[in-house]
């Protein structure tokens, strides 16, 4: 099994999609310490000019650049890879991670679902389609690191097109890892973040201050990479609310829905209330 090592290394090159904040700048900062090339790219030109400028501090301006990429747009990854190839020649790592989480109910307007899903999920399909034949043609180990959700796993009420979203960013990844070891002379691996509670601007609202309960983006990002270093496809992510344990035990219970032919999200129904409780418990 190839080595993290072998890949997040110095002259390696890390494309990060959503990289100019959050999740995506603290695996910027985190290659970047460990001398890679990066390549931030975000919608938001202004935060992708801060973002390049403290990622250039940690490396040196000849080993950072920044594009202004919306994700929705196949056209926009295709020309940040060509920027990228013209720059520093060949990719290692692709993180996908740009996503957008606006409220969203099974009948709200076309547009706020076709956003959601042109982001957060052909963003993903997209940006794997446009890098990934070129990292598999160079030969080098490499990784395509795409950002999921817990919601998109339990899919709880409240937003159903986010859910949808990440639930389809799951099925691919897995499709795509399967691809990948099963195509010969590949080096390159796929892996799905999974994320606990965040403190980002995407979770943050109208906090200021960090809740007790959640992680920074650079915890998550150094989970990633332990998870990584032991070659984990599934990176579940833990925070200081939620444990690993807790979240097994949510999941199987979605699970259960289906192999016991339970009423959809039945965690949520006042009927399966303390049936759910108990579940936890034996857990």
């Amino acid at each position: 099994m190839t080595s993290i090592s072998d890949i997040i290394k110095p002259a390696n090159v890390a494309v990060i999609t959503g990289g100019a904040s959050g999740i995506g700048l603290a695996a910027a900062r985190r290659f970047a310490e460990a001398g890679m090339c990066v390549a931030l790219a975000d919608r938001d030109a202004d935060r992708l000019g801060e973002a390049r400028a403290e990622i250039e501090a940690i490396s040196g301006e000849a080993n950072v650049m920044a594009v202004e990429t919306d994700v929705a747009h196949r056209h926009e990854l295709e020309a940040l890879q060509r920027a990228v190839l013209q720059r520093f020649g060949r990719v290692h790592v692709l993180m996908n991670n740009a996503g957008i989480q606006p409220d969203t109910s099974i009948f709200s307007a076309e547009a706020n679902w076709d956003h959601i899903l042109s982001v957060n999920l052909m963003g993903v399909i997209h940006g794997t389609q446009v890098f990934g034949p070129d990292m598999l043609a160079h030969g080098e180990p490499g990784l395509i690191i795409n950002t999921g959700s817990k919601q998109g796993i339990t899919t709880p009420p409240g937003n159903p097109a986010y859910n949808v979203s990440k639930a389809g960013v799951k099925v691919f990844t897995e499709a795509l890892e399967h691809e990948l070891r099963n195509t010969e002379g590949a080096k390159v691996s796929a892996h799905l973040l999974i994320p606990g509670f965040v403190f980002t601007a995407l979770t943050k609202g109208e906090r200021t201050e960090k809740p007790d309960a959640a992680w920074t983006p650079a915890q998550t990002v150094e989970f990633m990479m332990e998870s990584l270093e032991r070659g984990d496809f599934y990176i579940l992510c833990p925070d200081n609310d939620v444990p690993r344990a807790l979240d097994e035990r949510r999941m199987a219970w979605a699970m259960g829905d289906v192999i016991e032919n339970r009423l959809p999200l039945s965690r949520w129904h006042k009927d399966y209330a303390e049936k759910f409780r108990a579940f936890v418990e034996e857990g």
